[in-house]
């Protein structure tokens, strides 16, 4: 017998847990979480995520996400 494909995964997303469907992408947190991709810089699991990466970046039950703000300046 075939288990049921869970729908959602759960993630952590700035140290709280987030869920997210199944199949999303660190693309579309972005968009759905209303973020201007050129204002805030992404990790998951530590990595770094580059800005072109994110459609391509999908997130699994268990990721630890980060958002922060890009630091300019010397």
């Amino acid at each position: 017998m075939n288990e049921p494909t869970p729908t959602t995964v759960v993630l952590t997303l700035d140290g709280q847990p987030h869920q997210v469907a199944t199949g999303s992408t660190l693309g579309t947190l972005m968009d759905a979480l209303g973020h201007v991709p050129t204002k805030v810089c992404t990790a998951v699991n530590g990595m770094f995520v580059p800005r072109g990466q994110r459609p391509q970046c999908v997130l699994r039950d268990g990721d630890v996400v980060l958002l922060f703000q890009p630091i300019v300046g010397g």
